[in-house]
């Protein structure tokens, strides 16, 4: 292909992309001023009123939640689940608690033999617990449940029954509380309950009725303990329960029991209060295996080497894939209920869970990102502060969560308050976009100039000049203190537009540059314009001194106006427009002439009479 032909082929494509460019954003600015002038037009009958509705509306919205669903406890979990897999640091087992499994290797080895597959004898088991006590177990918990005895083997229901007498409480077996809609038949009461304890001291024994399955034996139920699970609304295992509560009193779990016969009465005695234990959970370092046969056979049949048992509180449970006994946790979505229950023994016996705060502190925290963002953009503090601000404050929220769950075991759930208040931040920093767009004159919030309709302009600079004694930490201050107050009050204004953008915070000229603040009024007439301006001046002198950062004392500022009929009636030329709009900035610009602001501030007549172009003048002191 030639040049010409190419070029004239990317001649076309650069005319059409052009062509489609300019068409696109004609219609898109349509679709923005659509929305965005409606949205100005509140903005100006609501003003800075936005900002404290704002607050009281999204407070309101979480007192009714914390009444209600609470449904930052619901972003609480999730946040949990990804801050517990995401943390760089998890704890390593203290190798006290032991699992031990009841795995597909254990049931191949005696269904190879020739002595059955699942489930085992109760003699097996019996076995399995004896083996446990040799090897110097100082506890086991048995996640099994022995609700019937064996038709076919009384013979192991009375060997399982001798062994759970003989351990005297070391041995803790599987019991399940049923619906509470079955208590009305119930023969056995809270109080008497194995291991029940008053949560209320006023209750009263025996305590109503509780429908339980208890193990067959008597001495097997007499150290048993609950194993009923709770999952969240999602379905994922966060917490296990320690005790299941009827009139009163608390009906422990097996964990619960086990923890204590391993002597963790002082940490288990604190985790207790609230009955939901929060496991610190682990998916790299896993608790310590120990296959079933291996301990029974006293040999390594599952090939697996066996963990330290002296001292150690087993936990029996099966992990074989046709048993299905698994669950979703934040860590694994299939974990081991019998690992599960173990992990809630190690932290309870080592002090290891996590601690969470109290459920108001989440709504507390919400509750003051909300008011502190609506009061911010309320004093009208500028948006290049605020987002800065804003983004640290959250960093710090975020790394104090993390080390706090990774070092220490707490987890601060600053994540679901943290979403709210960027909720808050997010409505606060659209509507004062909206305040600023209307503010700075773009044609998306406001119709654009007609000098045909307003042919007058006002335009007056204002500049910052603090007193020369005044430190220059404190004259910042101020300067930034006016430059926040000269804002709000022509976000709240309708009759000021300010021409922005001059010169940017943290520009390489600010420090030349910074005085440049330039305000415009419009109007049919020359005295209605100056009428306008003349109360505007007046009410900013008013609020630059009305709080504890008086302007006056520490600085003043200096004022010059310039006025020009844009449009003289004799025809529409833009040209013409443009040169006198040209020379009535150019002159407000270059203007050295000037005054204080003051609480009165005449604006003087045209000199000349021509009503064009006047300089400004240096008016004798209010």
């Amino acid at each position: 292909m030639s040049g010409k032909i190419r070029n004239w082929l990317a001649g076309i494509v650069d005319s059409a992309m052009a062509g489609a460019s300019v068409r696109f954003m004609d219609a898109w600015a349509v679709v923005e001023r659509g929305y965005r002038r409606p949205l100005a037009w509140c903005s100006q009958r609501l003003g800075f009123t936005f900002y404290p509705l704002l607050a009281l509306v999204m407070v309101g919205a979480l007192a009714w939640d914390w009444q209600h669903g609470r449904s930052l406890d619901d972003a609480e979990d999730a946040v949990f689940d990804r801050v517990i897999s995401w943390r760089p640091i998890e704890p390593l087992p203290s190798g006290r608690t032991v699992v031990v499994e009841i795995d597909d290797c254990s049931i191949e080895h005696y269904r190879a033999r020739g002595e059955g597959g699942w489930p085992w004898s109760r003699e097996r088991h019996a076995d399995l617990i004896d083996a446990l006590d040799r090897a110097g177990v100082s506890a086991v918990g048995i996640d099994v449940l022995f609700a019937d005895p064996s038709r076919d083997d009384p013979g192991g229901d009375a060997l399982l029954e001798a062994t759970a007498d003989a351990g005297g409480g070391r041995f803790i077996f599987a019991a399940t509380r049923l619906h509470p809609d079955f208590d009305h038949a119930a023969g056995l009461h809270a109080g008497e309950v194995p291991g029940a304890f008053r949560l209320d001291p006023g209750a009263t024994m025996p305590g109503p009725g509780v429908a339980m399955i208890q193990p067959f034996g008597t001495a097997m139920a007499r150290h048993s303990g609950l194993v009923n699970i709770r999952r969240a609304s999602d379905g994922v295992l966060r917490d296990v329960r320690l005790y299941e509560v009827a009139g009163g009193w608390a009906m422990p779990s097996l964990a619960l029991r086990l923890a204590r016969a391993g002597g963790a009465d002082a940490r288990v005695a604190v985790a207790a209060r609230d009955g939901n234990l929060r496991i610190n959970w682990r998916g790299r370092s896993r608790l310590p295996y120990a296959s079933a046969a291996d301990l029974i056979e006293g040999s390594p049949v599952c090939g697996k080497a066996l963990p330290s048992l002296e001292g150690a509180l087993a936990v029996v449970g099966h992990t074989a894939a046709g048993i299905n006994d698994a669950k979703p946790t934040p860590v694994d979505m299939a974990m081991p209920g019998v690992e599960i229950l173990a992990e809630a023994v190690e932290a309870l016996s080592t002090g290891s869970w996590i601690r969470m705060p109290p459920g108001w502190l989440k709504y507390a925290l919400a509750t003051l990102l909300v008011l502190l963002s609506c009061f911010v953009f309320w004093r009208g503090e500028p948006h290049r502060d605020v987002d800065p601000v804003f983004v640290a404050l959250n960093l710090a929220l975020l790394a104090i969560a993390f080390a706090g769950l990774t070092l220490f075991g707490w987890f601060i759930d600053i994540f679901a308050s943290l979403g709210y208040g960027a909720l808050c931040f997010g409505l606060c920093r659209g509507y004062a976009a909206v305040q600023r767009g209307r503010a700075t004159g773009n044609v998306d919030y406001l119709p654009a100039y007609d000098p045909a309709t307003d042919p007058w302009l006002l335009l007056a600079r204002l500049r910052f000049e603090p007193d020369p004694g005044l430190p220059r930490r404190l004259a910042r201050r101020r300067w930034r203190e006016y430059r926040r107050i000269l804002r709000k009050l022509v976000h709240s204004s309708s009759h000021i537009v300010m021409i922005e953008g001059v010169i940017e915070r943290k520009h390489w000229m600010q420090a030349i540059l910074d005085d440049l603040v330039l305000l415009t009024w419009k109007g049919a007439a020359e005295a209605g314009v100056r009428e306008q301006a003349g109360r505007d001046l007046d009410a900013l002198h008013a609020a630059l001194n009305a709080t504890s950062e008086r302007l006056d004392g520490s600085g003043r500022i200096m004022v010059c106006t310039a006025t020009a009929r844009i449009d003289d009636g004799s025809g529409n030329d833009p040209h013409a427009r443009r040169l006198r709009l040209r020379a009535l900035l150019g002159q407000d610009l270059d203007q050295l002439e000037h005054w204080p602001l003051a609480a009165g501030n005449p604006l003087l007549p045209p000199i000349d009479g021509s009503k064009e172009n006047q300089p400004c003048a240096t008016p004798s002191a209010p």
